[in-house]
């Protein structure tokens, strides 16, 4: 029998096994960042351990940052102590910063593609659930807790058990304004957001081959929300492309050889899984968020059901009564406060290009309050470089610095209590972006409609 892309990785990592059906999990690539690594380090100095391979990791600060004035102290008490830790923590380690400031700072997630650190065949782990966004890359890559980020510091290794395996196969073509976050949602509205539980979820098909790596990424990125442990999608060409050139990638004969080498990460034309999907993508449309959880979707020209397939009755109506809607409301035309594009599943060069192609000439509705955050240093520096900075700022736009900024409110980019905030971010849980704040998940595109207009609306009557 054929072995699945999945398999094919996880067996070349797995260093023992240990009785009861744990193995012993090999590490590529160890991502960490301010939040979730200070208690792993003070771990490590209770223990007098040191980090055991600090070349393979790599740090950055991100989730608790300012996005404005990154130039100057921080003033907030505790994002102060989490990047001071950081530096510390790292000068004390041998780890590898990207800090504030630096040309490869950003997101986690954005600055290992970006950077070419991300690549076909590698495990890759960081202390974020996100972690899954590597696995456009052909990646086993999944997100740990804070013990667990210790454990590889100490060791290079997890014990772990190994999931499930899934294949969502999509087929067909996206339509014009349908993008890659209106997929992974239309997935979550169908399979809700335990439908893939305990499974590693491997994504096929003409509409996934079709996507840009950037997109892949945000499909990846949002595999969480289905319960999956990760997602991950076969490299091919576009794959190979898109890492040539970049700051860490293999050059020369190198890149070649680790080429040939990424040719076989694939799943076997006779590998099976243990749940298989197939979905049109031409029965896609730009979806929307009306719930407290990402499977609570809908497409923008449907209204808000009576009742959830993937909800119980007292939480369906607890999130109605959140976010202040009703079974059968009408979600287009309703006015919005705020919109945020950014975050790890939307804060790529590629997001931006969209979004300013979209506003240029236009004007945000005097109500909103629109913020655009990009995800890294190096997306900042070429969206002013190609002037999307100056059109989206001309148009109404706050074009702020790199940071997970409003997808969390963990800093000061948080949207007030009652207020609905349209975003380009992957969760929209009860106070997610702010105590009470109200979140509507969506794409770039419809995000940047939706603050020209000042309301929800399908983008496609406009392109």
């Amino acid at each position: 029998m054929g072995k699945t892309l999945f398999d094919k990785i996880w067996e070349a990592h797995v260093v023992k096994q240990i009785e009861g059906g744990r193995e012993i999990f090999y590490i590529d690539k160890h991502f960490i960042h301010e939040v979730t690594s200070p208690q792993a380090f003070n771990g490590l100095r209770r223990r007098s351990l040191p980090v055991l391979r600090p070349s393979q990791t790599v740090a950055t600060a991100d989730h608790n940052v300012p996005t404005i004035n990154q130039h100057l102290p921080i003033i907030e008490p505790l994002s102060k102590l989490q990047v001071d830790t950081l530096i510390k923590n790292c000068a004390d380690f041998g780890v590898e910063l990207y800090g504030l400031g630096h040309e490869n700072q950003g997101i986690v997630h954005v600055i290992g593609p970006e950077l070419g650190l991300t690549q076909p065949g590698m495990t890759i782990v960081c202390g974020d659930s996100h972690t899954s966004t590597h696995g456009a890359f052909g990646c086993i890559a999944f997100g740990i807790g804070t013990s667990q980020v210790e454990q590889v510091l100490a060791t290079q290794c997890l014990l772990q058990m190994k999931p499930k395996k899934m294949r969502i196969n999509l087929d067909g073509e996206l339509d014009k304004g349908v993008l890659s976050k209106d997929l992974i949602l239309y997935l979550l509205s169908k399979l809700g957001t335990g439908g893939a539980t305990g499974h590693f979820i491997e994504y096929a098909g003409s509409a996934i081959s079709a996507l840009s790596m950037e997109a892949r990424m945000t499909v990846c990125n949002m595999s969480i929300e289905l319960g999956a442990r990760g997602g991950m999608i076969a490299p091919d060409e576009k794959t190979f492309e898109y890492i040539k050139g970049r700051t860490f990638s293999p050059s020369g004969s190198a890149f070649h050889e680790a080429v040939e080498k990424w040719k076989n990460l694939f799943s076997d034309e006779d590998a099976e899984f243990d749940k298989e999907y197939s979905f049109d993508a031409n029965e896609i449309e730009p979806m929307l968020t009306y719930g407290t959880n990402p499977g609570m979707g809908i497409k923008v020209t449907e209204l808000v059901p009576s009742q959830s397939d993937h909800e119980n009755e007292s939480s369906f109506k607890k999130a109605l009564e959140y976010m202040g809607l009703k079974p059968g409301q009408n979600l287009s035309e309703m006015q919005i406060e705020h919109v945020f594009i950014g975050s790890c599943t939307n804060s790529r060069i590629e997001d931006l290009r969209l979004v300013a192609e979209f506003v240029k000439g236009k004007k945000v509705a005097a109500h909103v309050k629109a913020s655009i955050v990009p995800g890294s240093k190096r997306v900042e520096q070429q969206a002013i470089k190609e002037g999307i900075a100056e059109i989206t700022k001309a148009a109404g736009f706050e074009f702020r610095q790199p940071g997970c900024s409003a997808c969390l409110g963990m800093n000061d980019d948080k949207v007030p209590a009652g207020n609905y905030c349209v975003s380009t971010s992957n969760r929209n849980f009860e106070g997610r972006q702010g105590p009470g704040a109200r979140t509507i998940l969506v794409s770039p595109l419809t995000a940047a409609s939706c603050a020209i207009e000042g309301k929800i609306v399908d983008v496609r009557k406009f392109l």
